[in-house]
């Protein structure tokens, strides 16, 4: 292992970036709107299943026209038989019955088999949008990156329902403005041969209905309903956090400290609710006069010809059907505001989660308007290699560590030691890729050669089985093998305690940490890894059995990279990389180094000459002649 001078401290503290503004909300039925829509719902319609869909979609549009038809067939009918009940003509009465029968024997099932056909290829739409979504959120870590996003909340939320929402919506709306579009085709030539001037009527009345609606009550609807979308699933999430963490509250006693975040919360989310209710309140008052009018305006207008015996009542009777039909299409808009505005809030909140997550998105970690910090570069290279690292924190410029040079050879083993918060963690963050922002390279084998081993190991839900191949999905080994691997970590009687290795307990409650830990190792033998990083990841063990399986990592020549605080980890190390915080740090032979008054004897050492290897030289900032290195070999 190598490594040169250590960084000098650095005093500068740049201030974290402002939040980022609030992005305006998309208007109803705006170009912006429109845009975001097919930038989520184009993929599907242009890809690999497009055939399907195409298909599905004309199958739909074809029973739409059935059904229009079947619609106009039925409303003659109704006509029919009012005229011969107004005739008093028993004969043209019960053909018309006869034929209103006739005609419902298929439009029932025709009804019924769209509707299940349009759910169908809603289902279909989702199961292959949340993939793709899925594929994305999962890929390069973004779901981890998404953390520190300050734009993007809940993102479970907007996987798990506002896709059902969006492919649910895109294909009732689709068929809605479809259908509207056929129904006001066909009735308006009923209309248009019985009355033109209810034609005009009705193009105006529909006209400032719609106008009315998109100015007065679109931005504010959508505006609420994408922030209700928000509150509800920050009020879910506490709900969530409280079950997770259920245990460690319980033993601090903080229910009262969780009752009242998760009354914020939900006052929030009630809050915003009465404001919707209230702008709703005022779109119900005007939905139901724009309907309500029209009971009234075709009796009106036709009611001279009626009453002068040139139109029969059936024809009126007709037409005001047909009035309501072509005003029902026309007026669509108007009908379904509430439904298009939620639907457009759920299309902004889609469309910001899309720009990240899938693969024409910016890179992890970019903002919005394309800012970013610069990033540390990465390059494959046999073994592990730091140069010139800089660290920041996602989205801040505090220094955690500056100009960082050292290479680790195949077989070292590294102690990283420091106070809390000088950035141990956030190194192995960066080693891992997790964390990027930052200047200077990393060198590193491919990452499937590493393991990490956190501090509090993550336990899945499963089998005993699947808890010890963890991240693998299947391993080779035989149950004789995964047993003696348990026998080596230490929990030689677990499988038999929980009913074997297909068991399938909460285990996060079964095990303590120590076991848990114990467990973590056993996935390390597992899968044999090159690199082990162990981020405190025997802090609940007792000495016997941190020594035993440190020992069997350093005796299977793994290289490891570790955090701890205890010195009897020291023999089980060669290196010790001491962070002092303000970006300053310290490279010592494991042997020389202790970790009481270890500052002190860093700098006894430094004041003497230090033998160094002709091959390994040891070099730094002149700037910084204090800090030296104290790795002699």
């Amino acid at each position: 292992m190598t490594a040169p001078t250590s960084a000098p401290r650095t005093t500068e503290h740049p201030e974290d970036p402002a939040a980022p503004k609030k992005r305006r909300r998309t208007a109803l039925l705006s170009v912006a709107a429109w845009k975001q829509f097919l930038d989520v719902a184009k993929p599907y319609w242009l890809g690999e299943d497009k055939k399907k869909a195409w298909w599905l979609l004309l199958l739909l549009i074809v029973l739409m026209l059935v059904e229009t038809k079947l619609a106009v067939m039925l409303n003659d009918q109704a006509g029919e038989m009012t005229s011969a009940l107004a005739a008093k003509n028993g004969g043209r009465f019960w053909t018309a019955v006869r034929a209103c029968l006739f005609t419902l024997a298929f439009a029932v099932p025709v009804y019924a088999f769209y509707y299940y056909m349009r759910d169908l290829f809603a289902n279909q739409w989702r199961r292959w949008l949340t993939g793709r979504f899925l594929d994305g959120y999962l890929k390069g870590r973004k779901y981890y990156a998404l953390g520190a996003d300050r734009d993007i909340d809940n993102p479970d939320q907007r996987i798990s329902e506002d896709i059902n929402t969006f492919t649910g919506r895109s294909i009732h709306f689709l068929l809605i403005f479809i259908g509207s579009l056929m129904q006001l085709v066909a009735f308006s030539t009923v209309l248009w041969s019985i009355s033109h001037l209810l034609v005009g009527v009705l193009a105006l009345y529909a006209s400032i209905g719609t106008v009315v609606a998109l100015y007065v009550f679109g931005n504010p609807l959508i505006h609420l309903n994408f922030w209700q979308l928000r509150r509800e699933a920050d009020f879910r999430f506490s709900l969530i956090r409280l079950r997770e963490n259920a245990e460690s509250i319980a033993f601090y006693r903080g229910e009262a400290q969780e009752r009242a975040r998760i009354n914020l919360r939900l006052d929030k989310a009630i809050h915003n609710f009465a404001k919707l209710i209230k702008k709703q309140r005022n779109l119900n008052f005007f939905q139901r006069t724009f309907s309500q009018l029209t009971l009234v305006l075709p009796g009106v207008i036709l009611a001279g010809g009626v009453l002068s015996g040139e139109l029969e009542v059936g024809r009126a009777i007709q037409a005001a059907g047909a009035f309501t039909a072509v005003l029902g299409a026309v007026g669509v808009i108007v009908d379904n505001f509430e439904s298009l505005s939620r639907f457009i809030a759920g299309i902004d909140r889609l469309h910001g989660l899309s720009r990240l997550v899938l693969d024409d998105a910016a890179p992890a970690g970019a903002s919005a308007d394309g800012d970013a910090h610069p990033r540390i570069e990465r390059h494959p290279a046999k073994h592990l290699a730091l140069h010139a690292l800089t660290l920041h924190p996602p989205q801040s410029g505090r220094v955690l560590i500056k100009e960082l040079h050292l290479t680790i050879k195949p077989g070292d083993a590294l102690l990283i030691t420091g106070d809390s918060g000088c950035g141990k963690s956030s190194l192995l963050r960066a080693i891992a890729g997790l964390w990027q922002t930052g200047s200077g390279a990393i060198h590193h084998p491919p990452l499937e050669d590493f393991f990490f081993l956190p501090q509090q190991p993550y336990l899945q839900a499963g089998t005993l089985r699947s808890q010890l191949i963890y991240p693998s999905t299947h391993a080779d080994l035989s149950d004789e093998q995964l047993m003696a691997i348990l026998e080596q970590v230490h929990l030689p009687r677990l499988a038999e305690r929980v009913g074997g290795l297909d068991a399938i307990r909460d285990w996060d409650k079964l095990l303590s940490v120590g076991e848990q830990q114990r467990l973590a190792f056993g996935r390390v033998l597992v899968h044999a890894p090159q690199i082990v990083i162990l981020d405190e990841a025997t802090s609940a063990l007792d000495s016997a059995n941190e020594a035993s399986l440190y020992g069997r990592l350093r005796e299977s020549g793994t290289t490891l990279i570790s955090i701890a605080h205890r010195p009897a980890v020291l023999r089980h190390h060669t290196h010790v990389l001491h962070l002092m915080g303000e970006g300053a740090w310290e490279v010592h032979d494991a042997a020389a180094y202790r970790f009481d008054g270890a500052e002190q004897q860093a700098g006894d050492a430094a004041m003497a000459p230090l033998p160094q290897a002709p091959d390994k030289p040891l070099a730094g900032p002149a700037a910084a002649p204090r800090y030296r290195s104290l790795v002699t070999h």
